[in-house]
């Protein structure tokens, strides 16, 4: 029996962006989290929607950070897409990229010949994040697709998380073409498709994986549909107003502030919450009405919570019964500050 949530796992596979760090910067304690997780003898992965990077670049920036990666621990949604792409089309196929240098690099790795005008009659694009997109390659993007390319997309994400806040994702960028085209991409292959989360399982042999993510819409629905275990953190873009409105299917099974919650005893991270106490916290029902009291840790009171709305009650219908919990549920933007 371990005395911490990660313990009971042979395979933590991390989102990046939002999870480890933001933009370049790492998130504190995260390199800390790798170390012990290692020093435990548990299997790392890390899996990212972000088709701006090759795996050993990725690796590079991590290990740069003070996080330690192999490029082989690393999947990228450019990888899985490139690879698709190859077993679906002849060698030296013409793809029309939309995105960065690494997937134009991934594309031609994998036998298919990267283009950038639809004049030269690509058989497929294939659309990822890139800082540099702009509408000169999105125009030939949507001339080719018109012309019978197959559209294929290396996720949907619509924003990235950043210092600054959330940034156009690919799934902004996804969105020009979708509007000038009035149709979606033919194949979408990162979170939330179970592809990435598999694959890292079967690369290391996991019997028990544990999913972390800081998106409910990517990270946590796509560990959902593959079946694992899931642990939101909250230092990226999904925040507590999301969490207590979440749909059944982007429901994690753990709730932590940080990556510091691998390290709490599972039933401390559990969400919901069971009972209707956790920490200094209580939530009373009472025929219709439901009030949280007490204080303490902000992420327990969470817990608690996301019990009554994912029973159907509105989180505007929670009722403050002491100052903290006032102050926590205004600045989770569910209460007017009062």
């Amino acid at each position: 029996m371990t005395d911490h949530l990660a313990g009971g796992y042979d395979l933590v596979i991390f989102d990046l962006d939002g999870v480890v760090f933001l933009i370049d910067k790492p998130i504190p304690g995260a390199a800390d989290a790798v170390e012990r997780l290692r020093a435990g003898s548990t299997s790392i992965a890390y899996a990212t929607n972000n088709a701006s990077r090759r795996a050993a670049e990725v690796a590079a920036l991590l290990t740069g950070m003070g996080v330690s990666a192999e490029p082989a621990e690393v999947l990228t949604s450019a990888g899985a897409a490139a690879a698709l792409l190859a077993d679906r089309l002849p060698a030296g196929a013409k793809v029309l990229v939309v995105g960065a240098e690494a997937l134009r690099a991934e594309v031609r790795d994998a036998g298919l010949e990267p283009v950038a005008s639809a004049e030269e009659e690509p058989v497929a694009v294939l659309q990822g994040y890139g800082p540099e997109v702009g509408w000169k390659i999105l125009a030939e993007a949507a001339l080719a697709v018109r012309a019978g390319a197959v559209w294929y997309a290396t996720n949907t994400d619509r924003t990235l998380p950043s210092p600054r806040g959330p940034l156009p994702g690919n799934g902004s960028l996804v969105a020009v073409l979708r509007t000038a085209l009035d149709r979606d991409p033919d194949v979408v292959v990162g979170k939330p498709q179970p592809g990435l989360f598999t694959t890292a399982a079967t690369v290391a042999g996991a019997r028990r994986p544990l999913s972390v993510g800081d998106r409910l819409d990517t990270d946590i629905q796509g560990a959902v549909g593959a079946g694992m275990d899931s642990l939101l953190v909250l230092t990226g873009v999904s925040g507590p107003a999301d969490l207590l409105a979440a749909p059944e299917d982007r429901r994690p099974t753990y709730v932590a502030a940080d990556l510091s919650g691998l390290f709490r005893g599972a039933e401390d991270a559990l969400v919901p919450a069971p009972g209707d106490t956790a920490g200094g916290w209580r939530v009373t029902r009472d025929g219709g009405g439901v009030t949280l009291d007490g204080s303490g840790d902000p992420v327990d009171a969470l817990r608690l919570l996301c019990g009554v709305t994912w029973d159907g009650v509105a989180p505007s219908a929670i009722e403050p019964r002491s100052p903290e919990a006032r102050e926590v549920l205004a600045a989770w933007g569910v209460q007017a500050p009062g």
